[in-house]
């Protein structure tokens, strides 16, 4: 392999396309969807419920995708399978503004969640994990800040766009716009590997040049698929997907949260913008930590910012500046998502088989959209509040700090058995 003949190793470019590719189709897409809710079910006289169902339908589709989509991205061509993608997913997004009925939602959920599984779920991990070895952690804190960032410039802009031209035309012109941008994206800047550019991974270079051999030893260490799926820490960690995804599902209601409580959807968008910023900083700080003090104790440390933040809505919604705190801090838990979720299934199971331990425990964050997201809005069709919500997210995070350690007790049987040296 030849080195790199740049000071930056492309392994930073690579980031910096999934940065734009993953912070739109995020950031732009799937984080707005909230911000439509209460103005299309006003318009077509449907309930929140109803519509949400679309996010289940979504959800059940992701589940069939994702065990398939793990393997597509090491087999097949990764620029072709990411344009096919982002097409999909933002086309489905702009076709929302053509639809008069609550079926049309049902009907695009299907090409929605065949993209987003791509764009949203698999490409970030399985292609950090291919090019980083060092800095992993920072790499998916940076990915998921990126989300942040893209979110909230986009949430002010959309909830202006809605206010102003209103949802039809808004689903169609940011639908577009993405499309616009994210596929020249991929052309320029994505490689489905290091040798593509005849390159050895970051870190491992690094690691050769100074006669180190224990990153690249660690880049094929770790347990099979077939013993994973034997293991108690696997389906601890598909229960810890299915939990923060629930938790993390409730950002897609906090607009109709905050406009059930007289604020406006300009005030919603704002603060929607606060909570991108809390994914932002809440990304880079957990990616930071996790190199520094691992994925388990960043993991119990960010469940209980959650709580913090949970118990604000709870007990403190009265006030705007409480909201816009405790909404900033719940941007940790969704940073999580795309943070501790890889690098839990990397400390856990390792790299022999990553992209496929990773596909099928993320099967725990696809089954939670079926359950949480409609599950909350019936809840406030029926109560006319989200305080029940609330109070068992707070049951779900306590739940998740089990999780984790009883995965970490997993690991070590897996260690004491032999599996990782396989």
């Amino acid at each position: 392999m030849s080195q790199n003949k740049t000071n930056v190793h492309y392994a930073w470019w690579i980031l910096l396309g999934l940065c734009i590719i993953v912070g739109l189709g995020k950031g732009g897409l799937n984080n707005s969807a909230g911000l439509f809710l209460t103005p299309v079910t006003k318009d077509l006289g449907v309930g929140i419920g109803s519509l949400s169902l679309y996010f289940s339908i979504s959800a059940i589709v992701t589940i069939i995708i994702l065990p398939i989509a793990g393997k597509l991205m090491m087999k097949y061509n990764t620029r072709l399978l990411l344009v096919i993608a982002i097409i999909l997913q933002a086309s489905a997004f702009a076709l929302f503004g053509l639809m008069n009925s609550v079926w049309g939602w049902y009907v695009l959920a299907i090409p929605l969640a065949v993209g987003g599984v791509v764009i949203t779920v698999i490409a970030g991990p399985v292609l950090i994990n291919q090019w980083f070895k060092k800095s992993n952690g920072l790499a998916l804190g940076i990915l998921s800040a990126a989300g942040g960032a893209l979110g909230a410039v986009a949430q002010p802009i959309v909830g202006n766009l809605i206010a102003n031209q209103g949802w039809r035309a808004s689903y169609v012109i940011v639908g577009i716009a993405i499309i616009l941008i994210v596929v020249p994206v991929i052309f320029l800047l994505i490689r489905k590997s290091p040798k593509d550019k005849g390159l050895l991974p970051y870190g491992v270079e690094e690691a050769k040049n100074t006669g180190d051999t224990s990153a690249n030893e660690a880049s094929n260490k770790g347990v099979t698929m077939v013993v994973a799926k034997k293991s108690s820490a696997f389906y601890a960690l598909v229960l810890f997907f299915f939990l923060v995804t629930s938790i993390a599902s409730f950002s897609v209601h906090i607009p109709t949260f905050l406009m059930n409580k007289g604020f406006d959807v300009t005030f919603a968008g704002s603060v929607m913008s606060i909570y991108m910023i809390g994914v932002l900083i809440g990304a880079l700080i957990i990616g930071f930590l996790s190199d520094k003090i691992g994925s388990k104790n960043t993991t119990l440390f960010t469940m209980i910012v959650g709580l913090v933040a949970i118990c604000l809505l709870l007990f403190l919604a009265s006030s705007s500046i409480i909201i816009m705190v405790a909404v900033g801090l719940f941007g940790f838990i969704s940073s999580s998502i795309g943070t501790l979720g890889p690098a839990l299934t990397t400390s856990l199971f390792g790299n022999k088989e990553y992209s496929q331990i990773y596909a099928n425990a993320s099967l725990g964050l696809a089954i939670s959209s079926v359950v949480a997201l409609p599950a909350y809005g019936y809840v406030f069709d029926i109560t006319g509040s989200y305080s029940l919500v609330l109070y068992a997210i707070v049951f779900m995070l306590i739940i998740n700090i089990g999780c984790v350690i009883l995965a970490f007790k997993g690991k070590k049987k897996l260690e004491q058995a032999g599996f990782w040296n396989e």
